[in-house]
């Protein structure tokens, strides 16, 4: 087993000191904690706010994810705590047109999400580009949103997604 998804068990199922020890060493593992990105995704609402701080610190320095976790992160945009939404969009939108088949799920998410969870999907639709122009309707009511940065993250990925396709 590589050393990421060794970690990613620990963080999975360990104790609070074993899920904290592997999400430190996931953020020391930068880009190479790819494996992991599931599970640094749902333990951004670990019931340790250390474990979720060193998860985050983990993704902020992860990149894309592998595009055989497509599915498992387009599932978790509809977790309930808004962290892993958050931080499942980020991936998908990172991963590119690699993300395709989670356009769907991205969609939904523009108008029955918490505020910065609708944010981040406008923002992965426009990473994605051109297989995302099924969502142009979705992004469009989003465009016109009172949110004000959703209203300008959906124009941007609009205006990416006309360039493209």
């Amino acid at each position: 087993m590589a050393e990421a998804e060794r970690l990613a068990t620990s963080l999975a199922q360990g104790d609070e000191s074993e899920r904290l020890a592997a999400a430190e060493q996931l953020c020391y593992l930068g880009a190479a904690a790819q494996a992991a990105a599931v599970a640094l995704v749902r333990a951004t609402a670990d019931a340790s706010e250390e474990v979720r701080e060193q998860a985050t610190a983990a993704l902020e320095g992860l990149g894309p994810p592998r595009p055989e976790d497509v599915a498992a992160l387009a599932a978790l945009l509809d977790d309930a705590a808004t962290d892993v939404a958050y931080w499942a969009a980020t991936l998908l939108g990172r991963l590119q047109s690699g993300a395709s088949s989670a356009v769907s799920k991205l969609a939904a998410g523009l108008s029955k999400a918490p505020p910065a969870v609708r944010q981040r999907c406008a923002w992965a639709l426009g990473q994605i580009g051109a297989a995302a122009v099924a969502a142009l309707p979705q992004l469009r009511r989003a465009a016109a949103d009172d949110d004000p940065r959703l209203a300008r993250l959906a124009q941007d990925a609009i205006a990416h997604l006309e360039s493209t396709s």
